[in-house]
C-alpha cells in the first residue's frame, strides 16, 4: 500500500494497522497472517498495515501489538519545499474536506465491527463465568487509568480555542488558502449531509495526535488536535467531546506519512488484563516467548524470572507446558506469585528461590530458556554473563533452545566471550562472501523488517561453547535499546563442536 491510499482495500475489504514497539515488526507481521490470516501485509517503522476479514474477538488475541486501528487514510506527509504555517493549516484541513466519502465508509465499517462484536456476546455467558468477570473487571481499571491519562493531556483543550487564532496567523502570512477552503467545505456539505449511514449531529468525538519532524516544529499535537477536530465539526456537524465520546480519531504526522484511523479498542492490547504488577513490556515477553519453540508437555525455564511476565505471557499462549521461574530476590518473586495467582496459573508455573549460576536442576533436562537478563545501574551482571551463560547450556537439552534479551554492553560481552569462529550458511559457505549475499538476499515483496537487522547481529555473534546464534533482532524499550537473541545447544556441554559446522574467523 503507497501512500495516499485510502482505508479500503480490494473489492471494498477494510483496511487495519497496528503500532508495535520499534524492533518488534516482523513479529507483529507474523502475528496478523497467522491469527488473522491477513493479506497485504506491510510495514513502516512502528506500524503493520494489513487487511483482514476478522472480528474484533480475534483482534483482540493480537499478542505483539500495542494497539488496533481501521484505517481512515494513509498519504504522503503533509510537508512541502517551503513549508509555512498557512500551508500546512491548510493541508490539515484538507485531510477531511478532500474525501469526506472516506471518513463516512471507515465509520460505517467501525459501526458494522461493534454491531457484529456486540452481537456475539451473550450477557448469560459473561455472568456465569468468573474468570471472564474479572477480565472485565481489570479492563475497566485500566480504562479508568487511561482516561486519568488522558484528562490530564486534554485539559488544556476542552473548547478547541484555536481556530480564530491559527486562522489570523496563517493570513498574516499572506496565505490565501483559508478562504478557498471555507468556500469548498459550504459547497461540500450538502452532498455529505445526504450520505447514506452519515452518523447523527449529536455524534461525539475527540483527536488524539502525534506530531514529528517539520509539521511538529509549526504546530504541537494539541494545535493540530484541535484543527482537526474543528475540521471535522464544519463537515459533519459532530460535537467534541474530550472525555466520553463516541468515537476517537488517531493522527500520526511525520516526514514520512500521514496517518489516520480509529482504535478499535479503549485499552491498549499490550496492558493485559491478566498481570497484576508490570515487569518487562508484555509485547518483548511475547515476542521472546514466540521464538522459543515451546511445545506441549515440554519444560520451560526463567532463571532470572524477575515479575514473571516472561512465564505469563508464555503460559496463556502454550498452556499445556510446565514453568519453572527461579530469581534470587524475594521481592521480585513476592511479585511473581501475586501475577501468578492473578492469572489463574498456579498449576502451571512454579517459582523457585535459587540463584541463576547454581540452578538445582540435572544437566540437559530442561526444552527452552526464556529470560531477560537484568540490567542497568544497579544490576552488575558484565562480568558474570560468561557463568550465567555456562549454567544455562548445562541444564539446557541437546537441540534446546535459549532466548535472552541482552543489553548492548552483555550483547558485546558475548561477542568478546565467544570463540573466534561464526556459523555457517545452509549452503556451507562463509555469510560475509559476496557471491553468497548476491544469491541469498530475499525479493522485496518476501523481506521483512527484521532481516538485515536479524543477519548484520548474526555475523557478529560467535558461538558460545554448544550454543550456536540462529537469530537476533534490537528492539526498543523506550529510552534505551536491546538485543532478543536466540541460541539453539547443538551438542553436550563441553563437547568441541563438529569442524564442519564452524570455519575459524581470520579476520
Amino acid at each position: 500500500m503507497e501512500p495516499g491510499d485510502p482505508g479500503l482495500g480490494t473489492k471494498g475489504a477494510p483496511r487495519f494497522f497496528c503500532t508495535a514497539g520499534r524492533g518488534l515488526e516482523p513479529f507483529l507481521m507474523r502475528e496478523v497472517r497467522e491469527r488473522l490470516a491477513a493479506t497485504q501485509v506491510e510495514y513502516m517503522s512502528g506500524k503493520v498495515f494489513f487487511i483482514t476479514c476478522s472480528n474484533l474477538s480475534m483482534m483482540k488475541k493480537l499478542k505483539s501489538a500495542e494497539r488496533v486501528f481501521l484505517l481512515i487514510k494513509k498519504q504522503f506527509p503533509l510537508t512541502a519545499s517551503s513549508p509555512s504555517k498557512g500551508k500546512i493549516l491548510h493541508d490539515l484541513r484538507r485531510l477531511i474536506s478532500d474525501d469526506p466519502g472516506s471518513w463516512l465508509n471507515a465509520i460505517s465499517f467501525w459501526k458494522n465491527l461493534l454491531e457484529t462484536d456486540a452481537q456475539k456476546e451473550k450477557p448469560s455467558q459473561r455472568a456465569s463465568n468468573p474468570l471472564k468477570r474479572k477480565a472485565e473487571e481489570n479492563e475497566i481499571v485500566f480504562a479508568k487509568k487511561l482516561k486519568l491519562e488522558v484528562q490530564k493531556n486534554e485539559e488544556i483543550q476542552q473548547e478547541w480555542p484555536l481556530e480564530k487564532q491559527v486562522e489570523e496567523s496563517a493570513l498574516e502570512q499572506g496565505d490565501s488558502n483559508t478562504g478557498r477552503e471555507n468556500l469548498q467545505e459550504k459547497e461540500l456539505q450538502p452532498a455529505v449531509e445526504e450520505a447514506a449511514g452519515a452518523p447523527s449531529p449529536d455524534f461525539t468525538f475527540r483527536v488524539s495526535c502525534r506530531c514529528s519532524g517539520t509539521v511538529a516544529k509549526i504546530f504541537t499535537a494539541q494545535e493540530v488536535g484541535k484543527i482537526i477536530g474543528i475540521a471535522l465539526m464544519k463537515q459533519f456537524g459532530w460535537k467534541a467531546d474530550l472525555r466520553t465520546p463516541n468515537l476517537e480519531i488517531f493522527i500520526h504526522l511525520n516526514d514520512v506519512y500521514s496517518v489516520l484511523g480509529i482504535p478499535l479498542f479503549r485499552v491498549p492490547l499490550a496492558s493485559r488484563t491478566y498481570i497484576q504488577t508490570t515487569g518487562l513490556r508484555s509485547t518483548i515477553a511475547w515476542a521472546m516467548a514466540s521464538l522459543a519453540e515451546i511445545k506441549a508437555g515440554t519444560l520451560v525455564l526463567d532463571p532470572m524470572c524477575g515479575l514473571g511476565t516472561i512465564l505469563l505471557e508464555a503460559a496463556k499462549e502454550w498452556p499445556n507446558v510446565y514453568y519453572v521461574g527461579t530469581d534470587i530476590s524475594d521481592s521480585q518473586l513476592l511479585g511473581a506469585q501475586d501475577n501468578v495467582k492473578a492469572a489463574n496459573l498456579q498449576d502451571k508455573i512454579e517459582l523457585l528461590k535459587v540463584s541463576v549460576v547454581d540452578l538445582p536442576l540435572p544437566s540437559e533436562c530442561v526444552d527452552s530458556i526464556i529470560s531477560d537478563i537484568p540490567f542497568g545501574k544497579k544490576f552488575k551482571l558484565a562480568k558474570d554473563i560468561k557463568s550465567i551463560l555456562q549454567e544455562m547450556e548445562r541444564v539446557l537439552r541437546v537441540g534446546g533452545t535459549i532466548v535472552l534479551l541482552l543489553s548492548k554492553d552483555h550483547h558485546r560481552c558475548l561477542q568478546d566471550c565467544g570463540e573466534s569462529s561464526v556459523p555457517l550458511n545452509p549452503q556451507g559457505n562463509h555469510p560475509t562472501d559476496p557471491e553468497e549475499k548476491e544469491k541469498t538476499i530475499p525479493s522485496e515483496t518476501e523481506s521483512s523488517p527484521g532481516e538485515a537487522n536479524n543477519q548484520e547481529c548474526l555475523d557478529k555473534m560467535p558461538p558460545f561453547g554448544s550454543l550456536v546464534a540462529v537469530e537476533c533482532y534490537k528492539v526498543s524499550l523506550g529510552k534505551t535499546d536491546a538485543f532478543i537473541c536466540k541460541y539453539k545447544k547443538s551438542q553436550a556441554a563441553g563437547c568441541h563442536p563438529p569442524e564442519h559446522h564452524y570455519i575459524q574467523n581470520s579476520l
